[in-house]
């Protein structure tokens, strides 16, 4: 409700403490002018963005200096320097310059079309027309010329350019619909309001240039849905909050215009500073290949080395023994064994596998492509499908070893529907199929013959109207709420940001007492075909602390009520002392048994001096900015006390199609999932049995006995064999089990007590490595209920606030090494979702801000099963393989040269020509690796699904780590193959008649090498097709066709030294002998891996036997169900209603008109997911 009243200076000034942000109307300089050096300095708040990175003059030194932030291109570089040194240098330089110019031109075109696109989008923005006030007439200007303090008019569907107070509109009560699509995703039309002084003065534009009104407010940040300022104009104050604030990038919808002044422009805005670099998570495939690269290096650093020494001993005694040979001038065979350290260094350089980063970056795109158009994966039902939003986690999707999901609008539909309540002492409703038929509601012309309901009692007792109990109930239905009303041809409709309220709202108009209208000061129902009208004196909206809403309302009697409603558990502790509610509590305990949504409805009688009283305080307190939120809070609360209970309403929130089946996967595949919501204990605990999160076999654990666990652990001076011996008895009494725990008693775990952050630094810091979790965040005692949560099959956080949500998560991954995956539909599980190692959101009915912050997006729970079970296992096999097969190949090709210089006086005489070196990363070898890392597969979807076991060993990282070390080894051994198995054949056998020379020789070992990797290829294929036979056969008609050219004479007489070897590769495919040499190479060359895969399958004939026993899930009739008590729960919508709207606005019949105009608008925040480049994701 708008006040206005006569604020002292005084008043102001402490109001205005810690508030330093002022804006003066139509006044630039105020803002502009700032004292800096010599002062001449001059800060311009202007409302030009650049998301861009670069321009004309900075691209070049700038995209350089950031790739040469990654430790491969320092590499290579290293690398041609060091061929540039003549002494060092054993092949042309471009050999080794192509791979490094290739990477950094792929890249460098990559960021510029990027930041082209960036700087494109900002020229659009930045130039997009807008209306600005100059003198008494608006001129028309781009978006980059607005500042703070310019006035604005913004007209119908055109973008907000800047922050702004909204001073007037052409609505009704100043009124404006906008739509937030751009800036959190959702499509419903908000309403906006100015306040009621500057809506009733500044009408005209002459008034409006004549406006210095000033704006003190909060400093500029990321808070989307707050705003705490006051108006300072004529000698009054005037609070401003967020209903009054325009937001950059909302669209102005069914309002023909409004004018609003510019608080903050540009950089300042709060979409702006919701922007940034988005900080990309890492897998741990990216740790393990910078390992293995490391250790590549190592290797290579270690092997130069080596063979520099030799190389200088050698030279040394070599020249002793023929010392007719003549020496190295001016050379000793010290500085012999460093030169020939860096040539075998720059020879062997390629060992690390340059192309696997720009490999790995093409596979992953493939990957995204494969979810994004995978059918199964698409939602007919709203034309939704998946999304892969992350760059490169395909690969953690196939070790997730925990799941946290959301419960409404993630398991269940989020789809409403009124089934039960309780009146005072009754008990109305039934389900379907109860016995009962479906009553009639063609006595009520209002009525939604869609609603249904099973108990004709209930329809009797209100057409009698002679029970002032239940027309007390539906009255308080029908008055408190937050709900907009709509008329089409005649009938009304409901928009509302919570389902909630929007099933009560439209129950209560079946039943007679219909909502029809509400403006800034009243609102009006029907009372069965009566129609009354109520004065709004207060709304008191909900938020994710009070967990209630109420509202203050006089009737045409000149009585004051106020109705509250809101979760039982705030409801029931604010009844008067004479006020019975076990009846209450057991009408809660039998619809939270049916998984039913509950809330408790309340009411009192205020007496008009308690009222006036109270409202001094409440306008005082509406003005004040310091801590405007709690102060109001601390109001509601005094008001909100000697409640007299009228009953409760039931909701019913049906699962989602395939949760049960889901769920049941994930525990066959070893998959543990919990539970994080909002809903009371016993509404959580129920859904969770519905969805076979839990069975009637497990025994729920509650808070008590966890304490009495913990208490016994942290208090326990045991040696360590006693606690090894506790632990195994843990595992055994907890293994059928389900933890079940609220906010409050995570708190306890969550939050540090008194005494532990009271400790020195270094106590602490003792502490930790005694915990051996130093870089665990968490209480000793939130350790000790990780360690006990394991050892459970289920666990279940109920009364959870978003952060507490993210803390879980976080305390999981800080205190076990595993993978985990958040799930949720909403803003509340933002934080979750960016916590854990895979965020998932769900396109649901809580807006797209979930959607928004995920990695993968996706529209039903069920669709897990795909993402997990089926990309998520291949994406990890594919890519195991893929790193196996290509450090094999790598290690293969060229470590013959290290063997080789045991017999050339370690000279740097290389095996391979420079050509070979040049193609066989790209040409020869790619393919058959692309192969394995995107096609390959080992069985069907169909069978991945119906032996989940087969996730296990994929989610204990069974194909890699030590496979990767091993297939080093083997590579190492088939590079002694294919140079021993020729030398042998060649051995003392060069003569006149021969064909066996040095060139000979070296194609002989090359071609047994690369015939070795194609076949080593064939033999890791699972699964053969069209593609498989031309990955392999393409690289093996490119091989031949470019070594047979480079050999020819035509090129060895263009270039003597690019092509040396003429005529040595004809006469190797052209003798039988050395076809039967190379074949006979490559044949024992990967007699390890055909002996190595069947004897895998011999020693694990069934994956699903190989689980670890304390994560094992074994279901067994050992433990009924328990027999607490249970109640159930109301969850409103997360985010608060319209109250301070609502409270004095006129006629809303046309909201809902307005949302089905612009329906169009989903397809808005689709494209908003898909290109939030340009509106969440700008990078700085």
């Amino acid at each position: 409700m708008t006040t206005t009243i006569q604020t002292s200076p005084e008043d102001v000034h402490e109001d205005v403490t810690g508030y330093r942000w002022k804006v003066t109307a139509n006044n630039r300089d105020f803002r502009n002018k700032k004292k800096g050096f010599f002062c001449w300095q001059k800060e311009k708040c202007t409302n030009r963005i650049k998301t861009s990175k670069y321009n004309v003059l900075t691209f070049i030194p700038l995209n350089l200096w950031e790739q040469y932030q990654r430790g491969e291109v320092i590499y290579f570089t290293i690398i041609v320097i060091l061929q540039c040194i003549p002494q060092v240098s054993t092949m042309p330089i471009y050999v080794i310059l192509s791979p490094l110019i290739c990477i950094l031109v792929t890249r460098c075109f990559r960021d510029l079309i990027i930041d082209i696109v960036h700087s494109q989008n900002d020229k659009l923005v930045n130039n997009k027309p807008c209306e600005i006030l100059r003198g008494e007439r608006l001129v028309m200007e781009k978006w980059k010329d607005v500042q703070i303090g310019d006035i604005v008019c913004v007209r119908k569907d055109d973008f907000v350019p800047a922050d702004m107070l909204l001073l007037n509109s052409t609505e009704p009560d100043s009124l404006c619909y906008v739509e937030t699509a751009g800036i959190d995703g959702e499509t419903n039309l908000k309403l906006k309001q100015s306040l009621a002084v500057t809506n009733s003065t500044l009408k005209a534009e002459k008034a409006l240039s004549e406006f210095n009104g000033l704006v003190t407010c909060e400093e500029p940040n990321n808070r989307l849905h707050t705003f705490i300022g006051n108006l300072e104009w004529k000698g009054k104050t005037y609070p401003i909050n967020n209903e009054n604030i325009l937001l950059r990038d909302c669209r102005v919808r069914n309002t023909e215009q409004c004018y609003g002044l510019v608080i903050y422009a540009g950089s300042d805005t709060k979409i702006m500073k919701n922007s940034g670099k988005v900080i990309l998570k890492k897998t741990k495939l990216e740790f393990l290949i910078n390992k293995n690269v490391l250790c590549i290096a190592a290797m290579l650093i270690c092997t130069s080395i080596c063979m520099g020494i030799l190389a200088g001993v050698w030279d040394g005694q070599y020249l002793k023994k023929h010392h007719y040979i003549p020496g190295h001038p001016r050379i000793s065979s010290t500085l012999m064994g460093l030169i020939m350290t860096g040539a075998y260094f720059v020879a062997m350089s390629t060992l690390v596998p340059f192309f696997l980063y720009i490999g790995l970056e093409f596979i992953h795109l493939l990957y995204n492509s494969f979810i994004n158009n995978d059918i199964s994966m698409y939602f007919a039902d709203t034309d939704v499908p998946a999304l892969a939003r992350a760059p490169r986690l395909n690969d953690l999707l196939g070790q997730i070893e925990y799941v946290f999901t959301d419960k409404t609008g993630t398991l269940t539909q989020n789809v409403m529907t009124f089934k039960k309540c309780c009146i005072g002492h009754r008990m109305f409703g039934t389900s379907e199929g109860e016995g009962k038929h479906q009553v009639s509601f063609e006595w009520n012309k209002y009525a939604d013959m869609e609603f249904t309901f099973y108990d004709q009692s209930l329809i009797d007792l209100i057409i009698q109207d002679d029970d002032p109990l239940v027309s007390e109930f539906f009255r308080m239905i029908a008055l408190c709420h937050t709900v907009m009303v709509d008329e089409r041809d005649g009938r009304i409709s409901y928009k509302a940001s919570s389902p909630d309220e929007e099933a009560l709202v439209k129950a209560a108009r079946n039943f007679g007492y219909v909502f029809l209208s509400r403006n800034h000061e009243t609102i009006t129902i029907s009372e069965l075909g009566v129609v009354k009208t109520y004065h709004i004196l207060v709304l008191m909206d909900f938020n994710s602390d009070r967990k209630r809403m109420s509202i203050l309302v006089r009737n045409q009697e000149g009585s004051i009520k106020l109705y509250t409603k809101g979760a039982d558990v705030v409801v029931l502790q604010r009844l008067n002392h004479s006020c019975l509610s076990d009846i209450i509590e057991e009408a809660l305990n039998h619809f939270s048994e049916e998984t039913l949504r509950t809330l408790c409805l309340a009411y009192k009688e205020v007496e008009e001096s308690i009222y006036e009283q109270w409202n001094l305080k409440y306008e005082k307190a509406s003005r004040t900015l310091h801590n405007r939120e709690q102060i109001m809070s601390d109001l509601y609360e005094e008001m909100e006390q000697n409640l007299l209970l009228l009953g409760a309403t039931a909701i019913e929130d049906k699962l989602q199609e395939g949760v049960s089946e889901t769920i049941r996967l994930m525990r066959e595949g070893n998959i543990k999932v919990w539970m994080l919501t909002g809903d009371k204990q016993e509404t959580a605990v129920n859904i969770g049995y519905s969805c076979d999160l839990l069975t009637k076999d497990m025994q729920i654990v509650e808070y008590s006995e966890i304490r009495d666990y913990l208490d016994n652990i942290m208090g326990s001076n045991k040696n360590d064999k006693e606690l090894t011996k506790h632990e195994e008895q843990t595992r055994e009494n907890f293994n059928k089990k389900a933890l079940v725990l609220t906010g409050e008693n995570l708190s306890n775990l969550l939050e540090p007590k008194d005494e532990e952050t009271r400790i020195s630094i270094w106590k602490r810091l003792i502490l930790a490595l005694r915990r051996k979790v130093g870089k665990s965040h968490s209480t000793p005692e939130g350790q000790a209920f990780i360690e006990l949560a394991k050892k459970c099959q289920s666990v279940i956080c109920c009364r959870v606030t978003p952060t507490q949500k993210a803390g879980v998560v976080q305390l999981v991954k800080d205190n076990l090494n595993v993978t985990t995956l958040c799930i949720g539909d909403g803003g509340n599980d933002v934080n979750m979702i960016k916590s854990a190692h895979i965020g998932v959101g769900i396109y649901g009915k809580e807006g797209m801000q979930a959607v928004l912050a995920s990695d993968y997006s996706v529209a039903q729970f069920s669709f897990l099963q795909q993402l997990l079970y089926i990309h998520g296992r291949l994406s990890y096999i594919r890519l195991s393989k893929f790193l196996c097969y290509y450090n094999y190949k790598t290690v293969a090709s060229l470590m013959n040269n290290f063997w080789y210089g045991f017999f050339n006086g370690f000279s740097v005489l290389l095996t391979t020509d420079m050509w070979f070196l040049l193609f066989n990363a790209l040409l020869y070898s790619f393919l058959p690796a692309l192969y394995i890392g995107v096609i390959d597969k080992d069985v069907d979807k169909t069978t991945t699904l119906q032996h989940p076991e087969l996730y296990k060993s994929t989610q204990k990282d069974r194909f890699r780590g030590w496979r990767v070390f091993l297939y080093c080894i083997y590579g190492i051994y088939t590079s002694l193959v294919m140079l021993f198995i020729p030398y042998g054949a060649f051995f003392d056998s060069a003569g006149p008649n021969g064909i066996f020379d040095c060139q000979v020789f070296a194609y002989a070992s090359t071609t047994t090498g690369i015939i070795a990797v194609w076949a080593e290829a064939a033999v890791q294929y699972n699964s053969w097709s069209v593609l498989a036979f031309i990955s392999i056969g393409l690289p093996i008609g490119i091989y031949f066709l470019v070594t047979y050219l480079t050999g020819i004479p035509a090129a060895f007489f263009y270039s003597k030294a690019d092509f040396p070897t003429t005529g040595a590769f004809v006469n190797i495919i052209t003798s039988g002998y050395m076809w039967l040499l190379m074949l006979l190479g490559a044949t024992i060359s990967i007699i390890p891996s055909l002996f190595f895969r069947p004897w895998t399958k011999f020693s694990n004939p069934n994956l699903s036997t190989v689980s670890e026993p304390e994560n094992n899930v074994v279901l067994q009739n050992v433990i009924r169900r328990s027999s607490m008590r249970r109640r159930s729960s109301y969850a409103f919508s997360q985010c608060e209603g319209h109250e301070n709207i609502i409270s004095r606005t006129s006629s809303q019949r046309k909201l809902a008109k307005i949302n089905g105009a612009y329906k169009e608008s989903e397809d808005t925040a689709r494209n908003v997911c898909q290109h939030e480049d340009r509106i969440i994701s700008y990078e700085n």
